[in-house]
């Protein structure tokens, strides 16, 4: 065991000589303090030199907006797949219903959740899958798995058919107060025999449906929709199911036609993962990916820009982020030379570490290169058209390196070699 060294006065006194030796340190606090550590550490010059222009984009449509949500994997999934429809059918602004999918995500969580109950129902609560249950029996996150499987089940409707509600667009309240009632759910099922949990669920699950239809309305079974082009012009008005809307105007088989490739450099490239029970629907897919090296996966990503198709992509939104410009940069902020110090941590070293991970999803729809030279890539957020650079955020290649994780591509983008991993 190693030996004691606590905080004494002597050491505590050590360190406020070391602070006071520089002037410059007190001048830095009263910035900081008065301004924030972003605002002082903000390099205005790179800011200016961050050009929007870009060899290569898609043409994707209007920004949309989470709000006070945590859908983002939802608008993403959404957003590649309108883009393929505007293409396709020369439509004006159009925009998929997130409402509608993320009613359908609820309520495949909430069966999800209970049914897990009774699966591990012989489990102490002490086992960690019992505990990750308890603590997690509902969230409105998720990535593309679920977009896929929600999508290819139930459908898709346009946005005007089933529009946004405050609850879908604030979900804490809602999210709270369902977690809570499957929580008392899961005791009374753990407390019960076997052959009374089906029936159990059921009526557990028709409280959770009243729920969500007063939050998020209810879905529509069969609609009427008028398509319109690009300039305005009528074309046709019929009736729909939500999967026949999906079949006539999108079609991809989102749970065989696309892969999900990740830059982890913590663990071993050119494998494929499986990550257990995490799923939106019961019956549904396990997160399968493949682990390759940045440079393979900016090849797919570029094939799939330059043939006008956007994908999925999610990163740590948050590191060296410049809201205001809409810029994502390494030189963004100087916080080395604010704090006197030095940040060395690689991408291996700050995923192990839990300094950095995947937390954001937004749509990859544009590459910019010069002489042979990957320089920027631009994604589409769901923040708002008012947030960043007309909703979007640009990045440099070299954040791209290091704060890009997952990507999810049509496989015909994907080299042979990588398939064959599958």
């Amino acid at each position: 065991m190693s030996e004691l060294t606590p905080l004494t006065d002597e050491a505590l006194n050590t360190l406020r000589g070391d602070f006071a030796q520089s002037g410059t340190n007190r001048l830095a606090m009263n910035a900081v303090t008065a301004a924030g550590i972003d605002k002082v550490a903000r390099n205005y010059d790179r800011a200016r030199l961050m050009q929007r222009r870009f060899s290569t984009i898609v043409d994707n449509g209007e920004a949309t907006h989470q709000d006070r949500s945590g859908r983002c994997w939802l608008f993403s999934g959404l957003n590649v797949l309108r883009a393929r429809m505007i293409e396709k059918y020369d439509l004006g602004a159009f925009t998929f219903s997130q409402n509608y999918v993320f009613f359908y995500d609820q309520l495949e969580k909430a069966n999800l959740f209970l049914q897990g109950v009774i699966d591990t129902k012989d489990l102490s609560f002490d086992e960690r899958q019992v505990d990750w249950l308890f603590r997690n029996p509902i969230a409105d996150g998720g990535q593309f798995t679920g977009v896929s499987n929600l999508i290819m089940k139930y459908g898709v409707v346009p946005s005007d058919v089933m529009p946004e509600t405050y609850c879908s667009n604030n979900t804490s309240q809602m999210r709270t107060q369902i977690a809570t009632k499957l929580r008392e759910d899961g005791l009374k099922l753990r407390d019960a025999s076997a052959k009374d949990c089906p029936a159990m669920k059921t009526e557990m699950l028709k409280e959770i449906y009243r729920m969500l239809v007063l939050c998020l309305g209810e879905p529509p079974v069969e609609f009427e929709w008028t398509r319109y082009d690009s300039k305005g012009n009528f074309v046709s008005t019929k009736t729909y199911t939500p999967k026949s809307f999906y079949n006539e105007y999108v079609g991809a088989d989102l749970e065989n036609n696309y892969v999900m490739v990740m830059n982890d450099p913590s663990r071993e490239f050119n494998k494929v993962y499986e990550i257990a029970y995490d799923r939106h629907v019961y019956d549904g897919q396990n997160w399968l990916y493949i682990n390759l090296p940045i440079e393979r996966i900016k090849e797919m990503a570029i094939a799939s820009i330059k043939d006008n198709t956007a994908m999925y992509f999610s990163c740590d939104v948050g590191k060296f982020s410049d809201r205001q410009k809409g810029t994502l940069d390494l030189d963004n902020f100087d916080y080395g030379s604010l704090f006197g110090t030095t940040f060395p941590m690689d991408k291996r070293q700050r995923v192990l570490t839990h300094a950095s991970g995947s937390s954001h999803a937004m749509t990859l729809i544009a590459v910019d290169i010069k002489d042979g030279k990957t320089v920027k890539w631009m994604v589409e957020n769901s923040w708002g058209a008012d947030s960043g650079y007309k909703g979007n955020l640009i990045m440099t290649d070299e954040w791209f390196d290091n704060y890009m994780f997952r990507l999810v591509v049509e496989k015909k983008y994907v080299p042979a070699d990588i398939l064959r991993m599958l």
